[in-house]
């Protein structure tokens, strides 16, 4: 009988890239346009803005400035009298409105991420505010619709003789509640869809378990939905606070457009205010972020540790 000979393996090809870093370069490709569109239409404009807060207008043809300093930030800070109180007040505005869209946006999730009927409409309902746009379309037709008859205290939602009895200071506090409200509603639009995202990874057997052993539903939105959606409670938190920051009826964004292009153009003094304000953004949110992330690895680690002793 003739021998036969084995056939000879073929030969693998190595690739010179690993699979982490073609996934790196992936990543890159699909957000190279958003790099080219900042480093083409993003770049310059902050280079004259850092450059108008630093100098004074000589010549407005060319943009033609002498180099001041810091002279810019001294008087935004020191001389300036509507800066700090506009400031504090748009710190205090954005510390008010992230939790109760963190709240809501989450409380809403949860409720339409279950098997109910006509799932996706509400779904679709809930994501309406952010298919429609903000800014100025929520400015100009929604916000002052509803402050103007809804929340109007000539009879709209809050019988006028209920108002009159508590008075102007409960009234227009009633009534700025309501306001607020209705903005946090409208910016639930994408947190919902984040959430639902986190929502919808989460194994249903984690929660099979969970029933077995008799947990409530209390039980389980502490013990298993709240920590496996811990990772995109912070990047709700963080877009939240980016959206609060830079929303079109942010007091401190209306300030310096006014210092901007008001009746006596002062660009460098609001080129100095908005570099003020971008720093305290970027430091506030670097300081949010290592918070939250030490807080969620922690519990993280708390659970999987947990989970360990439960196998065993």
């Amino acid at each position: 009988m003739a021998e036969v000979t084995p056939a000879k393996p073929k030969k693998v090809k190595k690739s010179f890239l690993s699979m982490s870093t073609r996934h790196k370069l992936e990543g890159l490709f699909f957000v190279s346009p958003f790099i080219m569109g900042t480093a083409l239409f993003f770049l310059y404009p902050i280079f004259i803005s850092l450059r108008l807060s630093t100098g004074s207008i000589t010549d407005i043809v060319g943009l033609q400035m002498d180099f001041v300093g810091i002279e810019n930030y001294v008087h935004v800070l020191l001389v300036d009298i509507e800066f700090i109180p506009v400031f504090l007040e748009t710190i205090g505005t954005t510390l008010t409105r992230v939790p109760l869209v963190v709240v809501l946006a989450i409380i809403i999730a949860v409720m339409i991420n279950r098997n109910i009927k006509a799932r996706g409409f509400f779904r679709t309902v809930f994501f309406i505010p952010f298919l429609l746009g903000t800014g100025v379309v929520m400015d100009q037709l929604l916000i002052q619709e509803v402050d103007m008859q809804v929340l109007s205290i000539d009879g709209g939602l809050i019988p006028y003789n209920l108002l009159f009895y508590l008075g102007s200071d409960i009234a227009e506090l009633i009534t700025e509640f309501f306001g607020m409200l209705v903005q946090v509603l409208w910016s639930t639009g994408v947190p919902i869809l984040l959430f639902l995202s986190g929502l919808q990874s989460i194994s249903d057997a984690l929660y099979e378990s969970a029933d077995i052993d008799g947990a409530t539903e209390w039980e389980k939105f502490w013990k298993i939905t709240i920590p496996m959606i811990a990772p995109t409670m912070l990047l709700v938190i963080v877009y939240s606070i980016v959206d609060s920051f830079t929303n079109a009826r942010n007091p401190m964004l209306e300030l310096i457009q006014e210092r901007a292009f008001s009746e006596f153009v002062m660009f460098e003094r609001a080129a100095a205010m908005g570099w003020v304000y971008f720093s305290f953004i970027l430091a506030f949110l670097l300081v949010t972020f290592i918070v939250l992330k030490a807080y969620i690895e922690s519990g993280s680690a708390e659970y999987n540790h947990k989970k360990k002793v439960n196998n065993r």
